[in-house]
């Protein structure tokens, strides 16, 4: 009786930390990520080598480079990865740098807020998606299964270049 409760709680232990939402990573280092806003399409590179690629849906208004708060577009540019977000409200997220200076700038003389909270992510905590078409306020989003992996993979201070 003892061997089956010991065995129970081993099953237990490992079927928990299948299910965990952390994986690691031991590949070669992502060095850049590139989002390609038209194909709808983001690569995560080491160096000039395509590590892998994942379809993407971006903000509601997504044609264009956002300019100000609320105008549903996702930015375009040269930015970093800045911050992790382990417990987001989109099953898991990766922050990025947007606004930059000149982002800020361009709003601040139109008199309006640029925005900001620009995030790589999966689908809304306890919500389901029908994945293809653009519905994020700016951000970049991947199913869960996806996030898992890039979350694995991409540290803080990896460079991303979105393109239009």
């Amino acid at each position: 009786m003892r061997f089956a409760k010991g065995l129970l709680v081993v099953l237990l232990l490992v079927t928990a930390a299948g299910c965990s939402k952390f994986k690691t990573y031991d590949g070669p280092e992502v060095t850049q990520i590139i989002v390609n806003k038209n194909d709808r399409r983001m690569f995560l590179m080491h160096h000039d080598k395509v590590l892998k690629y994942y379809d993407v849906e971006l903000g509601f208004t997504a044609e264009g480079h956002k300019q100000f708060e609320g105008d549903g577009k996702t930015p375009e540019g040269d930015y970093i990865i800045d911050r992790r977000n382990p417990n987001s409200s989109f099953y898991l997220s990766l922050g990025v740098s947007y606004p930059n200076e000149e982002d800020r700038a361009f709003a601040k003389a139109a008199g309006k807020s640029p925005g900001g909270d620009i995030f790589i992510h999966g689908r809304p905590n306890g919500k389901v998606r029908n994945p293809g078409a653009d519905w994020t306020a700016g951000c970049i989003s991947v199913s869960n299964r996806q996030m898992r992996n890039i979350y694995a993979m991409v540290k803080t201070g990896t460079p991303i270049r979105i393109t239009p």
